[in-house]
């Protein structure tokens, strides 16, 4: 970037009145940009493209099409189909890439922002409201499968994916853990 940096101002509030006073109260200051939610925001400031990857990229973000397995689970993410054992599960494009993510190799904690950036393709803003419910969501629906998945939460880092602790030894498999 060439010429003089200067910071950018951001307030993303629901609220007039709390935005009415935050372009008051920082009038003359800088550029102020006013939001009342993050989608106008993503709007004015689209995600940058991707950085291709390198050779110290552990894992993909974004999981391929074919279909990935999890015990009895299987996401195909090309037929937008999520089944439990041959079972098809009604779980809404959200849920689906949420789960997709999860049962992506190498099964492991999903950080907050990186499942944010995958799933809903945006920067992280620290706001995890629309993670969490969504959470939720697939969490409720996952509940109702006999010895299905469960999302973990690992506090103040992200999910993943794990076994009921009463299926078989706890491993999606069935197959009960090594001595």
């Amino acid at each position: 970037m060439s010429g003089p940096e200067f910071p950018i101002v951001v307030c993303v509030s629901s609220d007039a009145t709390v935005r009415q006073r935050v372009v008051q109260r920082l009038d003359g200051v800088g550029p102020v940009v006013i939001c009342a939610d993050l989608a106008q925001l993503r709007a004015m400031f689209p995600a940058p493209p991707p950085e291709p990857a390198g050779p110290s990229d552990d894992h993909d973000e974004r999981p391929t099409a074919r279909s990935a397995n999890w015990g009895d689970l299987v996401v195909d993410r090309a037929g937008h189909l999520v089944t439990w054992r041959g079972t098809p599960l009604g779980l809404t494009r959200t849920e689906r890439e949420l789960l997709a993510r999860l049962v992506s190799p190498p099964v492991t904690v999903w950080s907050y922002e990186r499942l944010f950036a995958s799933v809903w393709g945006g920067a992280y803003l620290g706001d995890t409201a629309i993670l969490h419910s969504a959470v939720k969501r697939l969490r409720r629906k996952l509940r109702t499968l006999v010895d299905g998945p469960q999302v973990q939460t690992v506090r103040g880092v992200g999910y993943r994916l794990s076994a009921p602790p009463e299926a078989a030894g706890g491993r999606p498999d069935g197959r009960p853990r090594p001595a």
